[in-house]
């Protein structure tokens, strides 16, 4: 079961981040027009803005994401007003999210995890760039749009190696099957990036149910000129859903402005276009024709460590 938003109104999008700079968000999920469950999960809780999409079936990969988003919210590094956390730090808590999540579901479900954390080195804040398994963190910044997070995917392992295009990668049959997960499988080492922010910074996270409806022009047109994150959310969920909304979708943005450079003084940044198609859950390469091949994962768990700080996506936009 998923959880509900940490915040008391989910409308109270801005979020005062420290004397330098400041974060507003918005966020959303989706049940989508073909799924009778929502399996993503998501946190948004500043210093950490992440989705996971959970799969197994049968309410499991509801449990997985659940157990792996609550895991990251009561996790005293990720505390509210904390910005400290390093990389290391995020992969040991992780790996405890992959251990619940393998103890509740004896390793037969589990969760992709993308996202953001925000922390400070000596005054100067960055975007920490997490991920593993196929949902996206995407950066809008200075006036270019690019997908951060690389996609754990067999499809992906093929555009890398040359043997199809991006294009092609987009409708082939084996696209929802993923290399890397929480819960399942044995490769749970996640990707890590770290971004200097910039004034004016946008950043997206999503499930793969955004990005397997609308392409990248798309999402580039919302987020350059809808000026709101939450309308920003809202409105490409939406956009998802006239897509076809084959799949639960999840969607959180996250600006960055009043961003100090290095002389002490806030910057300015004007904000200012590509396309793809998906069907059927994510699965995990192990579970592709129903034999199950550890050199994949896939995504399930239970919901058992519940902290303050976590937010779940149950049908909160319909």
């Amino acid at each position: 079961m998923n959880s509900q938003p940490a915040s008391p109104d989910a409308d109270a999008l801005a979020a005062p981040s420290g004397p330098s700079f400041q974060l507003s968000y918005g966020y959303g999920t989706d049940r989508g027009l073909r799924r009778e469950l929502n399996e993503d999960s998501f946190i948004a809780s500043d210093p950490v803005f992440a989705v996971a999409d959970g799969m197994g079936g049968h309410e499991a990969g509801e449990i997985a994401s659940g157990m792996c988003v609550r895991t990251l919210g009561s996790a005293p590094e990720l505390a509210t007003g904390t910005r400290s956390a390093t990389a290391g730090e995020l992969q040991a808590c992780l790996l405890k999210a992959d251990a619940a999540i393998r103890n509740a579901t004896g390793g037969r479900a589990g969760t992709t995890l993308s996202g953001v954390v925000v922390v400070e080195q000596m005054g100067v804040p960055y975007w920490l760039v997490m991920n593993i398994g196929d949902s996206r963190t995407y950066l809008l910044s200075q006036g270019g749009f690019s997908q951060v997070s690389v996609d754990h995917s067999e499809v992906q392992e093929l555009v890398d190696s040359g043997d199809i295009t991006p294009e092609q990668a987009s409708i082939h049959p084996r696209r929802h099957v993923v290399t890397r997960a929480l819960g399942t499988g044995d490769e749970t080492e996640a990707d890590f990036w770290l971004l200097p922010i910039q004034e004016g910074d946008r950043v997206m996270v999503c499930s793969d149910g955004l990005n397997g409806e609308l392409g990248d022009d798309h999402m580039f047109r919302v987020l350059s000129t809808v000026a709101h994150p939450q309308d920003a959310v809202d409105a490409l969920i939406q956009a998802a859903l006239r897509s076809g909304g084959r799949d639960n979708v999840t969607v959180i943005v996250v600006d960055a402005k009043n961003v100090l450079n290095d002389a002490g003084i806030a910057t300015t940044a004007p904000r200012p276009e590509v396309e793809s198609e998906v069907e059927e859950d994510t699965l995990p390469r192990a579970w592709v024709n129903g034999t199950e091949d550890h050199s994949t994962e896939d995504h399930g768990a239970d919901d058992d460590d519940a902290g303050p700080e976590t937010e779940a996506g149950a049908d909160a936009k319909q």
